[in-house]
């Protein structure tokens, strides 16, 4: 179990509204029972307990729902003593058989999240694992504690690897379609590194980001279902195949889906019309149609207006499949948005000669033959050549 709590905890404060962290003292342990001193809260940190201060002169109080360790609950009092020489604030009333008020727990961790106005979680750290994992997550040495955490100051990693291992925790089956997993992708990636404005202003950064962050979830589902697997080794060198074939074509299906599901993204972030997956002619099917599949199908639709997008992970043999995918649009430009990172002049050449344009995410042009880079877009020209077609 060890880790377990820190993990927990450390995930419990990144989904609360306010947490607060402190060293419990020889005066927090050293008391239990209903009506004894309980917790001590600093000054400072009241708001976590009561919406307003409380005043000198009056005592004041109100009962929470705490839960421990995601294990138990304790019905339990903030209170605010006023009167006399008294100005403190503590927490009480945790029960008589309740387990961390007792002198071995001295110089535990002890942490309070804010679910809610009456719902709390309580955590209580006794390892030195434990407790620096939870610190060096929130980039806090042991003298900044006693006090309200910090959210925006954990280490970006950390935030990463906890929100990843809770999608996983929290999935039901063994793998979801590929546009969960893709939206799952943008959402981590967007919580732990915000920029939400990229979308727009960026998205050639964007789309390899967000398809790095799916690949690296999808590891980490991939170990999660088949480590133990793995480890143990195989029996025969058929069961070996067997797993290996069962790996390797999840990743192939998923890997083109991915690139399409986060382009859909991009596309939808800048309000493009488009379609997706239309079947034009026969069975032919792009990737992408702009403005729509009815605006295709309308033959007083203008050409001029209509625009075709595939879309491949890499394209040095597969560029070919889809000069044909589109009737009405030939003779004029096949745009094809890549990850290919560098492609010969020759079969740059070959592209020129057939109409084909490709689309390659910013930082990777600088991977194609330098004196045939110009005949290259990228994503957010490609995006802003939309917008001028579609009167954006």
């Amino acid at each position: 179990m060890l880790g377990e709590y820190s993990e927990h905890a450390i995930e419990a404060v990144l989904s609360g509204e306010k947490s607060f962290c402190k060293f419990l003292s020889a005066n927090d342990t050293g008391l239990t029972g209903g009506h004894q001193a309980g917790i001590y809260i600093p000054k400072s940190s009241a708001c976590i307990l009561f919406s307003e201060p409380g005043v000198k002169g009056e005592n004041k109080d109100r009962w929470v729902k705490i839960k421990w360790q995601e294990n138990f609950e304790t019905n339990s009092r903030f209170i605010y003593y006023g009167q006399g020489t008294r100005n403190e604030y503590r927490i009480t009333n945790f029960g008589r058989s309740f387990p961390f008020l007792e002198a071995d727990y001295t110089g535990a961790l002890f942490i309070l999240v804010k679910l809610n106005t009456d719902e709390y979680l309580g955590y209580v750290l006794n390892t030195d694992k434990d407790i620096e994992t939870f610190l060096e997550a929130f980039c806090m040495s042991p003298t900044e504690t006693n006090r309200l955490i910090n959210t925006g100051s954990i280490k970006t990693e950390k935030h990463e690897q906890i929100i990843v291992q809770k999608f996983i925790n929290d999935l039901d089956i063994d793998f979801p379609p590929s546009e969960v997993m893709s939206a799952a992708a943008r959402e981590i990636h967007n919580k732990v590194y915000n920029h939400s404005e990229y979308i727009q202003t960026n998205p050639d950064k964007r789309i390899i980001e967000w398809t790095d962050m799916e690949y690296y979830l999808f590891r980490k589902l991939e170990y999660s279902r088949y480590g133990k697997k793995i480890n143990a080794g195989f029996v025969s060198v058929d069961e070996f195949i067997r797993m290996a074939n069962i790996v390797l074509n999840r990743r192939k299906s998923r890997a083109g889906k991915s690139l399409e599901n986060h382009l859909a993204a991009i596309f939808d972030g800048n309000g493009l019309e488009y379609s997706a997956q239309v079947v034009t002619e026969g069975n032919k099917k792009p990737d992408f149609i702009f403005p729509s599949k009815e605006a295709y199908h309308d033959i007083n639709f203008s050409i001029d207006k209509l625009v075709s997008l595939a879309a491949k992970t890499t394209c040095k043999d597969r560029w070919r499949q889809i000069l044909n995918e589109a009737d009405r649009l030939k003779g004029k430009p096949k745009y094809l948005f890549t990850l290919q990172q560098g492609i010969s002049s020759a079969q740059m050449d070959e592209m020129h000669e057939e109409n084909v344009v490709l689309v390659v995410p910013q930082p990777y042009i600088k991977t194609y033959p330098a004196d045939r880079q110009n005949r290259i877009m990228t994503l957010l020209q490609f995006i802003q050549y939309l917008k001028e077609i579609e009167g954006k």
